[in-house]
């Protein structure tokens, strides 16, 4: 071998150019390609978080709608606690003619039950806040309450109704105000739905204007709406127990309201179940 052919086989203590090219552009390239699919990955989450926030957007509106709900009942109920007409919707005490100043509210435990509570309030003038007087224990219909109350159905008429006629068996209470019609036809006959005894219930009576002709007897018995509806739905002495419709509060209480209702004061009475 020449020294020519030895000095060309011989290294020459240096990297040739050709492999430093090579290794850059094998590290470039894999550099490359892993920026390449990190880009396809984030560009995949992004477009996942795409199509996930109108789906979020969607869920997101019956819960911002249920919170506006709550926050519109708690408001109505805030409304009718500074009226002092706790248990009554915003519905009903809309209906609540705004010149009356007198008002007897009627609760119910539940829509199907026959225990309720009464209570008496009053305003100084139209418009301004109630102020409950009284309360008692009362009874309503066998079967509860009914906004399409049928005769025979034993359930009591729920609504917002004028007070406007009284009577009983007994003389009018001293003060008594509303026209009051003193009558021997006021007796209960029979007994009541648990067998109870009705002696005494009509003792005193004021007539609830449901299904009636305002300004006439307790006793007339003109159904204006037809017979279909019942009639003779009174506010009247308690007998210790449910009734066929009417609402019964104690004797005392009796008296007490017939005392201290007033025609010039528009009564009304305010029944139904708690929350109607």
């Amino acid at each position: 071998m020449s020294k020519h052919a030895r000095a060309r086989s011989r290294p020459s203590g240096k990297p040739r150019p050709i492999r430093r090219t090579r290794r850059v552009a094998l590290v470039a390239a894999l550099g490359l390609a892993t920026f390449t699919a990190g880009w396809v990955y984030v560009a995949q989450d992004q477009d996942k978080a795409a199509a996930a926030r109108p789906q979020a957007r969607a869920d997101a509106r019956p819960q911002a709608e249920d919170r506006a709900a709550r926050d519109a009942q708690r408001e109505a109920a805030r409304r009718a606690a500074e009226q002092g007409l706790t248990g009554v919707s915003e519905q009903t005490r809309a209906r609540i003619p705004a010149e009356s100043r007198q008002l007897i509210l009627v609760t119910g435990k539940a829509v199907d039950s026959s225990e309720s509570t009464a209570a008496f309030y009053t305003r100084p003038a139209a418009g301004a806040d109630w102020v409950k007087a009284e309360s008692w224990p009362a009874r309503n219909g066998a079967n509860g309450w009914s906004v399409e109350r049928a005769y025979g159905d034993l359930t009591s008429p729920q609504g917002v109704f004028a007070l406007t006629d009284a009577g009983g068996l007994l003389p009018k209470p001293p003060g008594t105000r509303l026209p009051y019609d003193r009558d021997n036809g006021f007796v209960a006959t029979g007994l009541g739905v648990n067998g109870e005894s009705l002696v005494g219930s009509f003792d005193y009576v004021v007539a609830i204007d449901f299904n009636r002709r305002p300004g006439r007897s307790p006793l007339d018995p003109v159904m204006p709406d037809g017979e279909d509806k019942g009639g003779n739905i009174w506010l009247h002495v308690d007998h210790d127990g449910p009734s066929q419709g009417c609402v019964g509060i104690p004797k005392e209480a009796m008296k007490k309201v017939l005392e201290t209702l007033d025609p010039a004061a528009k009564p009304v009475i305010v029944m139904g179940p708690e929350g109607f």
